[in-house]
């Protein structure tokens, strides 16, 4: 199993149409082949901060994925929400679960 951490800031003027933009990636990444589950959460302790935790079956998941439609439309737009880089940490969970 891979899981990935992505951490997202947020403009806070444009938070609401993040959180539009993001839940049509999060529908359809949850209907991907080989994907897990791909979940959106709000940090407490930082402000406009979310982090999407995301896990798949192998890393050819994590490929198509990122080659999605979706996934490309979203990548497009996301220049227009963040104030900060993207932070992304990629754990490859296969030998934990043997």
């Amino acid at each position: 199993m891979i899981i990935i951490h992505a951490g997202l800031q947020i403009n806070p003027a444009k938070e609401e149409e993040f959180l539009k933009e993001v839940t049509t990636l999060i529908d359809a990444a949850r209907n991907e082949e080989g994907n897990i589950s791909y979940t959106l959460s709000k940090e407490v302790e930082k402000e406009n901060t979310y982090k999407m935790i995301e896990a798949y079956e192998n890393m050819a998941a994590v490929e198509a994925h990122n080659q999605s439609a979706h996934f490309q439309a979203f990548v497009g737009k996301a220049p227009e929400y963040l104030v900060a880089p993207l932070e992304v940490k990629v754990y490859d969970a296969t030998e934990i679960q043997k």
